[in-house]
C-alpha cells in the first residue's frame, strides 16, 4: 500500500507547481530509490536498529545541524547521525509568514506523500508548516523543506549526498510501517545555558514551550505526543475529555485535574543560578540565516563555485536553476 503511496505522491509532484524550496523535474532518474548507504546500515546494526525501524529527525539552527534518530530494540530512540547544515535562511525564531524567510521552529509530522522523489534541489520532504497551531495563529508560508543544494530561501538544506542518506532512512521507515516521522525544529540545543543567554528575546516564551517538548524526549527518549491549547504546544498530554482541544486557541483542562497532573512531568527550568548572569544575547542582531562551520570554512577558502562543487553529487544528473547558489528569494 505505502509503494502505491510513494508511487501517487511521485506523479502529483509532476503534476503541480509548488511555491517555496519545492521544485519539480520531468527527467525522472533513480536518486529516490538509492538505498541505504552500506556503512550507515552497519552502524544501525551495531545499535540493534533496522532500516523498517521508526525515524525521528531533529533540526538546531544555531548550531546548523540535523541529528537522525532510530528505535532500538528497546523501544527507544539512540541517536544515529549527525548531519552538518549547509544553509538555513532567516532568523531564530519562529516562521511567521511569507517572505520573512525564516525557517520553521516547531513539531511536525511528515508522512510518505511529504516526500519529494523529483524536487530540483536533488531529493526533499515537505514539513508540513503550517501545522495546525500556526495556522490558529495566522502564519503564511509553503513547501517549507528539508532538501539538498545548499540552498535556502526558508528551508533547510543539506548536501545532496547528506539528504540522499537521510532520505533513505526516512523512506525506508515510511515502507516499513511508520505512518509520519516526527520533526522537531529548534532555533539552538534547548539547554539552560543557551535558554539563560536568550532570555531577553521577544520569542523567548514560545522557547520554553519548545523546550518542555526537547526536555520530554532527553529523558525519556520517546516521541513525545504532541497537542495545542491556549495556542501554545503541549506534551504528552492525557487522553482525557478536555485535554486536547480541537482548536488549538481553546483553553486548556485544567492543571489541578487528577488525570492530567499525574501523567504531565514537571518540565526542567529553563535558566538555573549558574547561567542567570550570563549577558543576555541581543535579539535578532545578525542578518541573515547561517551555515555549520565547516561550510562556512569552505566557502571561505574557496568560493560559492567551491562550495557547489563539494557539497552536490555530480554523478547523478539533476536539473537545478543557474542560481541556486544565489540563495533564490522565493517561499
Amino acid at each position: 500500500m505505502l509503494d502505491r503511496v510513494f508511487s501517487l505522491a511521485a506523479v502529483a509532484v509532476l503534476g503541480l507547481a509548488v511555491a517555496g524550496c519545492n521544485s519539480s523535474v520531468l527527467d525522472l532518474d533513480t536518486r529516490a530509490t538509492q538505498p541505504i548507504p552500506a556503512k550507515l546500515v552497519g552502524e544501525m546494526s551495531k545499535r540493534s536498529m533496522t532500516a523498517s525501524s521508526p525515524v525521528l529527525v531533529r533540526i538546531f539552527k544555531q548550531e546548523s545541524e540535523l541529528e537522525l534518530w532510530k528505535r532500538d530494540k528497546s523501544g527507544r530512540f539512540a541517536l544515529l547521525k549527525t548531519y552538518p547544515i549547509c544553509r538555513w535562511s532567516g532568523q531564530l525564531g519562529p516562521k511567521k509568514k511569507i517572505g520573512d524567510r525564516h525557517t520553521p521552529e516547531g513539531f511536525y509530522h511528515v508522512n510518505a506523500g511529504m516526500l519529494n522523489p523529483q524536487s530540483q534541489y536533488y531529493l526533499s520532504f515537505n514539513l508540513g508548516f503550517p501545522n495546525r497551531l500556526e495556522r490558529a495563529h495566522g502564519y503564511t508560508g509553503e513547501a517549507l523543506m528539508v532538501h539538498g543544494a545548499c540552498s535556502s530561501s526558508g528551508c533547510y538544506a543539506m548536501t545532496d549526498e547528506g539528504v540522499a542518506e537521510i532520505y533513505a532512512v526516512v523512506r525506508d521507515a515510511l515502507k516499513g510501517g511508520q505512518q509520519s516521522f516526527q520533526v522537531q525544529a529548534y532555533p539552538f540545543r534547548m539547554t539552560s545555558q543557551n535558554m539563560a543567554a536568550h532570555r531577553n528575546d521577544s520569542d523567548y516564551a514560545f522557547w520554553a514551550d519548545l523546550k518542555r517538548g526537547y526536555d520530554a524526549f532527553e529523558t525519556t527518549k520517546l516521541e513525545p505526543k504532541v497537542s495545542y491549547c491556549e495556542g501554545r504546544y503541549m506534551f504528552n498530554r492525557p487522553e482525557v475529555e478536555g485535554a486536547t482541544p480541537s482548536d488549538p486557541m481553546a483553553a486548556c483542562a485544567p492543571t489541578d485535574s487528577p488525570a492530567i497532573a499525574m501523567s504531565v512531568p514537571a518540565a526542567k527550568p529553563a535558566a538555573d543560578e549558574t547561567t542567570a548572569s550570563l549577558p543576555p544575547v541581543r535579539a535578532h542582531a545578525y542578518v541573515d540565516g547561517g551555515m555549520h562551520p565547516s561550510f562556512r570554512s569552505m566557502l571561505k577558502r574557496g568560493g560559492e563555485k567551491a562550495l557547489a562543487r563539494r557539497t552536490s553529487l555530480k554523478s547523478v544528473p539533476i536539473s537545478r536553476p543557474a542560481a541556486a547558489l544565489a540563495d533564490p528569494y522565493q517561499e
